[in-house]
């Protein structure tokens, strides 16, 4: 396998690599676990695309699980094809692909040493090694974690967007289609494509980019060969995984003497729901602490109605007040109850049953999750890709509620939030990094647009449909909340819808 080396600042000299191993593997404190198992009999049958601090909390370890419960025929090989990959790939190669999980509960922390990764493989110009490892018969699985944004499908549609940004040769899903129709050719067998991205349905997602990309570089053989070879199972992910900081890294090497250059921090709550579905090998899901299920999608509204869509909707509004993390939002009383509020009242009634689940209870714990006073979140790690994130986390609730004559006045603040957000300073007068969004020109330009008329910025009509931006009770409660921010500040909008919801 090719490892592609790249020098890359702020990571870990060679000279850290012992002190990763030797603190954390030789047991210099036994309240570190470390792997048990051989990790160089480990079979690389899992090819996962998009390795970042989610998929190293999760996917990972799973299968670092497994491995710990002795099974030898699943690992990872971890890709990345965008240039900032290349930290991960350099951090990674030389930690031996080892890293730090730190566990923080309210009152509790663990580390672990995760193993289940077992390879890199960077290629940034170069697709080849990344579809030749799609292509090898050991490959049983192509997971994924490549972000919302990252799929060549139209929102409103759900068909394949051959002009989208996404949808090249050079993509995730341009690496899976060169690697599916070479699998093709050399007869290597059904393999298995899982999506961890939090999209509704997003195996359906990941087989419709799939198949577009495929027929659209190598015809409709290779997307006959796919729907009969190739399977998408859905699936729901669920575990809050922060953006590592230099505090981070400092407190592993102060408190556990481990010198890493990226650790993952994560809670203790950890959430899988799968379809049994798999084409090829099937991972021994009975031996794993995974929902499994032939209906993931009232699982996936629960998560993406609540969890997602909460996270969004009080992440705006808190950084125009300049909160820097969700424990510090939920520590102040107007957002906490704004975010119950929004949870009970408008998000709630619009999720269907879900087996095993109480909704109420579920609620609870989302409430008790981001106030976690260890974890650190960032407000800024969650106003990333509004344009993205509402209409697949937020539009869903706001419609249903809109059809049933239903409240929105907490959806329509949550909006006037972003809204307000993308002119880039805070109620205090700071500015605000509002760089991360895929269509940013386009969403400030109608913010701008908003300084005059506050419903301008419903015309943004690559993210609103015509059936939020026409609706007269949206825009009234959008064009009020827009305004009493604007006026009367963040406090106030809140308490003032919160005393009329």
């Amino acid at each position: 396998m090719l490892r592609y080396r790249v020098a890359v600042p702020d990571t870990p000299t060679p000279q850290s690599v012992p002190e990763v191993r030797s603190a954390a593997l030789s047991g210099s404190r036994s309240d570190v676990a470390a792997p048990s198992y051989d990790r160089a009999v480990l079979s690389p049958a899992i090819l996962h695309i998009g390795v970042g601090g989610f998929h190293r909390a999760h996917l990972a370890v799973y299968i670092d699980n497994l491995c710990e419960s002795g099974h030898t025929d699943w690992s990872i090989v971890g890709a990345g094809i965008l240039p900032h990959d290349s930290r991960m790939a350099e951090t990674l190669t030389n930690q031996d692909m080892l890293y730090s999980l730190v566990v923080r509960g309210a009152d509790t922390t663990e580390v672990r040493i995760i193993g289940s990764l077992v390879d890199f493989i960077f290629a940034p110009e170069d697709l080849e090694p990344l579809v030749s490892k799609i292509a090898d018969p050991s490959t049983q699985i192509v997971s994924l974690t490549i972000t919302e944004g990252g799929y060549p499908i139209d929102d409103s549609t759900g068909t394949y967007t051959p002009d989208a940004p996404t949808a090249t040769r050079h993509s995730a899903f341009g690496a899976l289609a060169a690697g599916l129709e070479r699998r093709r050719i050399n007869a290597s067998g059904p393999i298995t494509i899982l999506s961890c991205d939090n999209i509704l349905s997003n195996g359906h997602a990941a087989s419709t980019a799939t198949l577009g990309t495929a027929e659209r570089f190598y015809g409709a053989e290779l997307a006959r060969w796919i729907t009969d070879n190739v399977s998408f199972p859905n699936s729901m992910v669920d575990r809050i995984t922060p953006s590592t900081t230099d505090d981070d890294r400092t407190w592993i090497s102060d408190e556990y003497g481990i010198i890493d250059g990226w650790p993952v921090i994560t809670e203790p709550f950890l959430q899988w729901v799968v379809e049994d579905n798999f084409a090829g090998k099937r991972l021994p899901l009975e031996d794993l602490d995974v929902i499994v299920t032939h209906d993931v999608v009232p699982y996936e509204y629960m998560k993406l109605r609540l969890l997602n869509a909460g996270h969004s909707c009080l992440a705006y509004l808190s950084a125009l007040e300049g909160t820097e993390t969700v424990d510090g939002a939920m520590a102040t009383p107007h957002i906490r109850s704004f975010l119950k509020a929004f949870l009970i009242n408008e998000a709630r009634p619009t999720v269907p049953s879900v087996p095993g689940i109480d909704l109420d209870d579920y609620i609870e714990s989302l409430i008790e999750r981001f106030s976690n006073p260890n974890i650190g979140d960032q407000i800024a790690r969650l106003c990333l890709d509004g344009s993205a994130k509402f209409p697949k986390f937020l539009f869903p609730t706001i419609e249903a509620q809109l059809g049933a004559d239903g409240p929105i006045n907490l959806s329509a603040l949550a909006l006037a939030g972003w809204c307000q957000y993308l002119g880039g300073v805070d109620e205090n007068g700071s500015a605000i990094d509002v760089s991360h969004d895929p269509m940013l020109e386009d969403a400030q330009r109608f913010a701008i647009a908003s300084q005059q008329d506050p419903l301008a910025f419903l015309d943004f009509d690559a993210v609103f449909p015509t059936s939020l931006r026409s609706d007269p009770r949206l825009r009234s409660a959008f064009e009020a909340a827009l305004s009493a921010i604007r006026e009367r500040g963040v406090i106030t909008a809140i308490n003032e819808v919160l005393a009329t919801s």
